[in-house]
């Protein structure tokens, strides 16, 4: 039977996208090849806010205590540090989509990596060094770091955006299955989307 394809729209600088990266993560050892996962950029803040300041970045972390109460999560830590924060939620994609290039794996790693980095470290996943940092911890080869400039990366990441945006996704974490009307928007309980793969599974008994 060939398998579900779940299409996941997410965003880096999004609390609720890394609840969902981890329910997303439990349904893969769940339903194993069963479902495939195709992760695709959603931009919540595509251009650079002039305005950001840290005082305000501390202040609005103070949210993220609020998908860190909620079960089958991340790890969030409020933001006490000096860090910057992040200019906008182009960096972190393109340096998703880099290793990506290099294989499933990698791309898994550099993007569970972020997440921790940013709501459980804070980390600013838009700075270049950091963005270096964490490509190096994910045990990736230096020189592939480079082709996060690639154009090419980059209109992809942008493309995605504007398709799901013209679809009418509206908000993130999104998923939704390959050929099918509708979608999950939010980070909703396990049972919600183990339910929905279950029936549709079913469906093509």
């Amino acid at each position: 039977m060939e398998p579900i394809r779940l299409i996941v729209n997410s965003d880096y600088l999004c609390p609720w996208c890394y609840n969902g990266t981890v329910r997303v993560r439990r349904l893969q050892e769940e339903f194993g090849d069963r479902i495939q996962i195709e992760w695709r950029s959603y931009l919540l803040r595509p251009q650079p806010d002039p305005h950001r300041t840290l005082e305000k970045f501390k202040a609005y972390t103070q949210s993220w205590l609020r998908p860190a109460s909620d079960p089958d999560g991340g790890t969030f830590r409020v933001c006490e540090g000096d860090a910057g924060p992040p200019s906008h939620s182009i960096p972190p994609h393109l340096v998703a989509k880099a290793a990506a290039t290099i294989s499933d794996d990698a791309f898994h790693r550099v993007h569970d990596r972020l997440l921790h980095a940013y709501f459980a470290e804070n980390r600013d996943i838009t700075d270049d060094a950091t963005l270096r940092a964490i490509w190096r911890e994910a045990e990736l080869p230096d020189d592939a770091f480079a082709r996060s400039a690639d154009a090419e990366l980059l209109q992809q990441t942008i493309d995605q955006h504007n398709e799901a945006v013209a679809l009418g996704i509206d908000g993130v974490p999104c998923v939704r299955m390959e050929g099918r009307d509708g979608w999950i928007t939010g980070a909703q309980p396990l049972e919600i989307y183990r339910r929905w793969i279950e029936r549709s599974l079913r469906a093509k008994d």
